[in-house]
This record gives C-alpha cells, sequence and structure tokens, in this order.
C-alpha cells in the first residue's frame, strides 16, 4: 500500500489500494475546507459514492440513514465543491479538500462544529473566505438594496471594469495618499476581485494554489 494516497478528483485514481474491506464496504471522509483548512464535517463514502463524488464534483457520501447515496447540498443548493482526495496511510480514511457553497450543517452554521469551530493561529486572512462566501450568498439571493447585487444587474463587463477603475485608483494612492488611503483601496480592489472571481466560477482558493504552483516551480528551479 503506497502512502498519503492522492486521488485525482478529474481522472480514474488508484482506488483498489483504498481498504474498504476494514470499515465494511465504508471509509470515513473528513471534510476541509479547502481555502481557510477548518474541518467542515464527517461523512462516510462507499465505491459509489466516492465515484458519484469524482465524476460529479460534488462531495456526495452513503447516508446510513437514508441507505443511500446522498450529494451534500442535493436539497439546499449548498454543494461541497470537490477541490481534492487524499487517502491516509492505511488506506482507510479519505480527506477531501472542498469549497462550500453555502452553510455546511442542516442548523445554518459554517460548519458541523458551529459557526467559529476552533482553529490554530495560523489563519489570519480566513475573513477573505467568509467574504468569499458572502458574495456567493449575494449572486445566488440578489437581495434588494445589495450593492453586489446592484452590480450583478449590469453585468460582468461592469464588474470586470469596476476591478480597473479599483486597481487604478490603488495605484495612484500609493503615489500621492496615506497608508491609511492606500489600505482602503486596496480593500475595495480586493473585494471586486472576488466578485469577478465568483461570476466567472472561479475562487481565491484556485489563486491561491496558481501562486503556490509558481512559488514550488522557482523553489525547483533555483
Amino acid at each position: 500500500m503506497t502512502s498519503k494516497t492522492e486521488l485525482d478528483p478529474n481522472g480514474d485514481g488508484p482506488l483498489e489500494q483504498l481498504d474498504w474491506a476494514k470499515g465494511g464496504g465504508m471509509l470515513p471522509a473528513i471534510v476541509q475546507h479547502a481555502g481557510n483548512g477548518a474541518v467542515l464535517m464527517l461523512g462516510y463514502m462507499n465505491p459509489e459514492a466516492l465515484a458519484s463524488t469524482r465524476a460529479s464534483g460534488h462531495v456526495t457520501f452513503w447516508s446510513r440513514s437514508k441507505r443511500r447515496l446522498w450529494t451534500k447540498g442535493e436539497t439546499s443548493g449548498h454543494f461541497l465543491q470537490l477541490r481534492h482526495i487524499a487517502a491516509d496511510c492505511d488506506g482507510d480514511t479519505l480527506l477531501v479538500l472542498a469549497e462550500p457553497m453555502g452553510p455546511v450543517c442542516h442548523q445554518g452554521t459554517a460548519t458541523c462544529w458551529g459557526e467559529n469551530p476552533p482553529q490554530t493561529a495560523v489563519q489570519p486572512l480566513a475573513f477573505l473566505e467568509a467574504l468569499e462566501q458572502t458574495i456567493i450568498q449575494r449572486i445566488a439571493t440578489r437581495p434588494a438594496g445589495s450593492y453586489t447585487a446592484n452590480l450583478l444587474t449590469q453585468g460582468t463587463r461592469r464588474i470586470a471594469q469596476k476591478v480597473g477603475e479599483e486597481g487604478l485608483e490603488l495605484a495612484l494612492a500609493a503615489v500621492a495618499q496615506s497608508d491609511r488611503e492606500i489600505i482602503g483601496e486596496a480593500a475595495d480592489l480586493l473585494y471586486h476581485l472576488l466578485l469577478l472571481l465568483q461570476v466567472k466560477n472561479l475562487s481565491l482558493a484556485q489563486v491561491v494554489g496558481e501562486l503556490e504552483s509558481r512559488h514550488d516551480a522557482l523553489r525547483r528551479n533555483a
């Protein structure tokens, strides 16, 4: 058995290396937020649930109470968008990295351990993920009076234009304005950038992944 088996969500993957027999045909699947690392929930997968997860891109479990495959979000719309799956060293537990499309818990909280589960001090920028989730909700609900909803009605071109405008304002602030004004303009740019990514069905986690990939390439070539 290989250690830390990686399962490509877009490929076939070494399913034969997983120890389904140990758990009676099911493996525990720990779901972790791909962006901020928070542990979201625990479910169980059988081979069909794992195959469905990888084929659809939405995290799917075997429901022990319903006795059927169950895709998280199938009724609420709060899907878990698959980013990566890995098996542990014994091949009997799965770690699923996913991006939630809304509250994860049936009680409406961000995780099954409440709205603010215990976390380490290595997440100082986790608010960006919370802001991204707010933007996702605004896109879905379009509440009256919302600035985000108003921008959405103007279309992607206008949102892209706002990103350009905010980038220019930040550049000008960096040359001639105070630190406080620079921070304010940077915040405006980040918000509009997050919105643009979402309307293009992209995410901050994917941007971070690209930066990590470039960093790794530079280290390999150093």
